[in-house]
């Protein structure tokens, strides 16, 4: 096992990590800007090294100078966290390079999955179910004409082949709207992404987005933990997620929950990683992409299964083989995780950066809270505006509900403005309770 981890990043699963390494007796090294000179994981950590300015160029993204601090704290391993550097498949090859084990994914894997055209051709050779769509990048805009009158249809999704977190993203209903749409996608994702290819592929209507998890080690096992429901979104940014999803049925998941191990196989994946699905109301599914790292939600498949994933990924990444085998992964209960941020839904859910001045959080069984926030924090403008992720367990969807409810209400934050009283009525909503909603429900609600 490693001896010393770097954290990559900050925030929730900055601590988040710190904890985990805790448990097994790994020293830690926590990485910080000057803005993020107070924050608390670079309090708790055994050390912390400033790497830059508030800026994320200059250093939640600074390669050399995360890479400096390994060597300068005798780091033998570096933890990515999510966002920043974690897909960043150079970045993984320069700490190989510089003898830094990498806590995720080998670079080769992280290349061909994070360019979304080349991740879709190797499911279809896999035989997993994938989106009609262009085979690769579109070349030109001919091509993309043909296609979409020829063999896609409308509507059609215009994507960046290197997109992520909603960016590069544009519905095209009719074929008057093509040319335009592909322009702002193209210069959306060459802003963001430095790079402007783009694919299409058949916009399936109102459909669920389930995501699987999967852990696989350096020995070719691989298993999948179950499904997470995602599909409570705004703007293509996830709001609250739920596991089990109410739609899955024992058939399905057995189906996607194989599709998702091949789909890690196909790429020769180590360590952890989510298999994103849209799936129809006829329960078809179909590949949409696979993040090759640790996610925001995964508390919730660590509540119903009882697996530390944060704990396997530095396992996975010392060597160790898998301890358990897919028949030995259970199921129990039912999660929900809401993401309370600092932000203003009255306002358009504009950012509220911000001294806390007073903070309560719920507590009692079955109750988690993912968080770096305290009183006093001041929430910095120049990242994103999390706050916290508030996790409930129960026995049952009815009781999680119910948990999730009183929790929201107890939670205080003063100072600064919070989507608390937004996710209280996303919870009381009766197309929530139900479980009917989908990916678009929350945009046809706000237009009602």
């Amino acid at each position: 096992m490693f001896k010393k981890v770097l954290i990559a990043n900050r925030g929730e699963i900055a601590v988040r990590v710190i904890r985990a390494c805790r448990e097994l007796g790994i020293k830690t090294v926590a990485v910080f800007s000057t803005a993020d000179r107070n924050a608390l994981h670079a309090k708790i950590a055994d050390e912390a090294v400033c790497i830059g300015g508030p800026a994320t160029k200059d250093s939640y993204l600074n390669e050399k100078a995360i890479i400096a601090a390994c060597e300068i704290t005798g780091a033998d391993a570096l933890h990515p966290g999510f966002g920043f550097l974690s897909e960043n498949a150079s970045f993984a090859e320069n700490c190989r390079k510089c003898g830094i084990n990498f806590i995720g994914p080998a670079p080769e894997s992280i290349e061909m999955l994070g360019d979304k055209a080349a991740a879709k051709a190797a499911m279809k050779n896999a035989g997993v179910p994938v989106v009609p769509g262009s085979d690769g990048a579109v070349k030109s805009m001919e091509e993309a004409v043909r296609l979409a009158n020829e063999e896609i249809g409308y509507p059609l999704m215009v994507k960046a082949s290197a997109g992520g977190g909603g960016r590069g993203i544009r519905l095209v209903e009719r074929p008057e709207e093509l040319e335009a749409q592909i322009i702002a996608a193209k210069q959306e994702a060459l802003n963001f992404f430095g790079d402007d290819s783009i694919y299409m592929e058949k916009f399936i209507v109102n459909p669920k987005h389930i995501e699987f998890q999967i852990l696989a080690d350096k020995h070719g096992n691989v298993v999948h933990l179950g499904e997470r429901d995602c599909s409570m979104q705004r703007r293509n940014q996830k709001v609250l997620e739920e596991t089990p999803s109410v739609v899955m049925t024992p058939e399905l998941r057995e189906k996607m929950g194989r599709a998702a191990v091949a789909a890690a196989k196909a790429c020769n994946y180590f360590n952890a990683g989510t298999i994103e699905f849209l799936v129809d109301n006829k329960n078809n599914f179909y590949f949409m992409e696979m993040n090759t790292r640790i996610q925001v939600e995964h508390p919730i498949t660590e509540f119903v299964t009882g697996i530390d994933l944060v704990k396997m990924q530095m396992k996975i990444a010392a060597g160790e083989e898998l301890p358990f085998k897919q028949e030995d992964i259970t199921l129990r209960g039912h999660s929900i995780e809401c993401r309370i941020n600092a932000e203003s839904p009255e306002h358009n859910f504009r950012p509220c950066p911000g001294k806390i001045t007073a903070l309560h959080i719920p507590g009692g069984p079955g109750i988690r809270i993912d968080s770096s926030a305290y009183q006093g924090y001041t929430i910095s403008p120049y990242y994103d505006s999390m706050i916290a992720k508030l996790i409930v367990y129960a026995p049952t969807r009815e009781e999680a509900l119910m948990k999730m409810k009183w929790a929201l209400a107890e939670f205080i934050v003063e100072g600064v403005d919070t989507n608390i009283d937004f996710q209280i009525e996303l919870i009381k909503d009766p197309v929530f309770e139900e479980g009917k909603y989908d990916i678009g429900y929350l945009g046809r609600r706000s237009n009602k």
